[in-house]
């Protein structure tokens, strides 16, 4: 028997768990010094919302700076190679995510919090100086690591704050520096970048974490780290069905998401025929309903994760369906792109706490490895998007790839509900 059919599962449709595992909630804190705590950790997702998407919008800088010649030879393929930036960030948190997490299981949250701020400031001001291309990818690189790791321990010390029946919640006011990071913090930083010169936006982001780490220096409460907590606990995440299911749900669902997402630009130029300044106007609104969505979500999962999932997942499809087909007419364009943030801004608390369910004891490397996932769903939408826009089919046919996708969401989430429900009896 293994160790997961020795414990009972957690398999009903109920509200979020209410006690956190490890280390107890926090207590005797004010109420004042509890949201100056979260307001802390969601200016840390901010930062990172602002360094990993503004980059998106920076790649011809990049590109025309770190490799002038290939640039004058061919922009276009200078464009692609600059692109590599985004996926060595997105590497540093594939990888970052779960090995940090294992390897500081016995550290304090706080000073672990501290340590992962520290080394986004580092990364950043090395990505913002450096010379070279090869030097700016590695210091993109060790600007991802701390990512994933990040908003796992975050999401745990947010959850704790809250209390009983409000986790979720919690989780979602993390999340929610990410969502507001669309709306303001990436248009900010692309124009700051464009303006002044790629690195004053490094040069910007390595601030906002600087004054993230000083903050949380002084409102998180500190509390010791677990002593049991071992690399193995942590490490026995992966050797649990729930938690792979979980996690194959979450990047086969967001894939969907980012398969249209990615290509939002030319869907909006060439498909609604409006013009490249409007681009703007649909991301921030994009931003908007993930914002919204990401709150709603919190309160939605905190009374039911399964009915949550479930919800966020339909109504993805469902709006990116609605985006294939309307995307022709500009209002079309704007209330499916608003409903497509909604319901991927509902599905990040809902897939967080899901996590954090099924982990049992190894709640923070699984808590992080939400945001591997992530990471993973972005190549997968953008590939498979890609893919069939290479094929001639058009920039609304990745809208019909993240229908298949977001329903493949829907199927693994069933599948983990009655593996769940198997092992309970």
């Amino acid at each position: 028997m293994t160790e997961l059919d020795s414990k009972t599962p957690v398999d009903e449709d109920s509200p979020s768990q209410d006690t956190p595992r490890g280390p107890a909630a926090v207590s005797g804190v004010s109420t004042a010094r509890r949201w100056a705590a979260l307001l802390a950790l969601a200016l840390g997702g901010f930062g990172i919302g602002v360094t990993e998407f503004a980059t998106l919008g920076l790649i011809p800088d990049l590109a025309s700076d770190l490799l002038p010649d290939a640039y004058s030879a061919d922009p276009a393929s200078a464009n692609a190679t600059a692109g590599i930036l985004v996926s060595v960030y997105a590497l540093g948190v594939v990888v970052g995510a779960p090995t940090i997490t294992a390897l500081a299981a016995r550290v304090s949250r706080k000073r672990l919090l501290l340590v992962l701020l520290g080394v986004f400031v580092v990364g950043n001001l090395l990505s913002a100086v450096l010379p070279s291309f090869g030097l700016v990818m590695a210091a993109r690189f060790v600007s991802g690591i701390p990512h994933g790791a990040y908003f796992g321990v975050a999401s745990l010390v947010a959850a704790s704050l809250m209390g009983p029946g409000k986790r979720a919640m919690g989780v979602s006011l993390v999340l929610s520096g990410l969502t507001v990071a669309n709306i303001v913090g990436v248009p900010l930083g692309t124009f700051v970048g464009q303006t002044f010169g790629w690195r004053t936006t490094y040069l910007m982001v390595t601030l906002i974490f600087a004054v993230t780490l000083v903050f949380v220096l002084i409102a998180v409460p500190f509390r010791r780290g677990d002593p049991t907590a071992t690399v193995k606990n942590e490490l026995s995440a992966f050797r649990r069905p729930l938690v792979w299911l979980t996690l194959l749900m979450g990047s086969v669902g967001f894939g969907g998401m980012f398969a249209v997402y990615t290509y939002v630009t030319p869907l909006t130029t060439d498909v609604t025929g409006l013009e490249a300044s409007f681009v703007p106007i649909v991301l921030v609104v994009f931003g908007v309903g993930m914002t919204v969505g990401n709150l709603l979500g919190g309160w939605f999962t905190d009374h039911g994760v399964k009915r949550s999932l479930i919800v966020a997942m339909g109504g993805l499809g469902l709006s990116v369906l609605a985006l294939g087909l309307t995307s022709a007419s500009p209002v079309g364009l704007i209330a499916s792109i608003l409903f497509v943030g909604f319901f991927v801004g509902g599905a990040g608390p809902a897939v967080q706490t899901r996590l954090m369910d099924v982990s049992r004891d190894a709640q923070s490397v699984a808590a992080a490895l939400n945001h591997s996932a992530l990471n993973i769903g972005n190549s997968l939408g953008a590939y498979l998007g890609g893919l069939v826009i290479a094929a001639g089919l058009g920039y609304t046919s990745p809208a019909f790839v993240g229908v298949a996708l977001a329903t493949a969401g829907i199927l693994v989430a069933l599948i983990s509900f009655a593996v769940e429900r198997r092992r309970g009896r």
